[in-house]
């Protein structure tokens, strides 16, 4: 694999059979932009391609994962046509599909927090390990917006119903031990150390029979593939206009005024 400048935005490098992807994009804690989702796209097919590589590890530089969206991209969004902003939200959806249906293991390591679409991500990894004290967000209501990443769906397919709509509708930073308590976070572990085991994991995993791990997946994600697919169209068409609206200028506006927002 052709290793990035260490200014890239997206991190990879082999650790023994696995490929290791670093958000890096340390001065807005890893927030997303779109030209990331085609970077990661590109390492993970070449993940795939590569018969050296067992699983993929997803981790976010400076002990923090990802922070979703970048709000500054979001704004300017706002301000194009509505099927524009689909298209956008449609590249961020190919790289979770690329992820969930993934024929590798994908590993999830979070310090710090993951939020927004940076949560969706870490949610498509079929195993997550998590640091003692981060969190995990879905703050779009906050915004005025609704989730998307396939965020509503991981919280509907993988949660009880009362506790999606805490996470959806309050936006509120949950920690990790709730999701360990439902069943979603595979591993807690000491500050620091979610790489470390993370990697670990990937090790045990690399030394299992692989072709019998990918069909493993595919028995796995089958049977909600095809609503989940149905949940990133929706997504995407109430999203994109969601972000059109008054209710989300005014949530971007006072996200990044560091205001209250002032909604109705």
């Amino acid at each position: 694999m052709t290793q990035p400048a260490a200014n890239a935005s997206v991190l990879a490098h082999n650790h023994g059979p696995t490929c290791v992807l670093t958000l890096n994009r340390l001065d807005k804690r890893n927030a997303l932009e779109t030209a990331m989702y085609v970077q990661m796209e590109a390492y993970l097919d070449a993940a795939l391609a590569d018969p050296a590589i067992a699983n993929v590890v997803l981790t976010g530089a400076g002990n923090f994962f990802c922070s979703g969206g970048d709000l500054d991209s979001l704004a300017t969004r706002a301000a194009l046509p509505t099927q524009e902003r689909a298209a956008l939200i449609e590249r961020l959806h190919s790289l979770v599909r690329k992820l969930k249906f993934f024929p590798k293991p994908v590993i999830a390591a979070i310090e710090g927090g993951a939020a927004g679409a940076g949560a969706s991500l870490a949610f498509a990894a079929d195993l997550i390990v998590a640091a003692q004290g981060s969190y995990i967000s879905m703050a779009y209501v906050k915004a005025g917006l609704v989730p998307d990443g396939g965020g509503s769906a991981f919280l509907a397919l993988t949660l009880p119903h009362q506790l999606a709509a805490e996470i959806a509708l309050f936006g509120g930073r949950l920690p990790v031990e709730r999701f360990a308590a439902a069943g979603v976070v595979n591993r807690v572990v000491e500050q620091g150390a979610a790489l470390d085991v993370a990697l670990e994991l990937a090790q045990e995993l690399a030394a299992g029979p692989r072709e019998s791990q990918a069909a493993i997946l595919e028995l796995l994600d089958g049977p909600g593939r095809e609503l989940f697919e149905r949940q990133l169209e929706r997504e995407k068409q109430l999203m994109a206009q969601a972000l059109g609206g008054a209710e989300a200028a005014e949530g971007i506006a006072a996200f990044k005024g560091k205001r209250a927002p002032r909604f109705g």
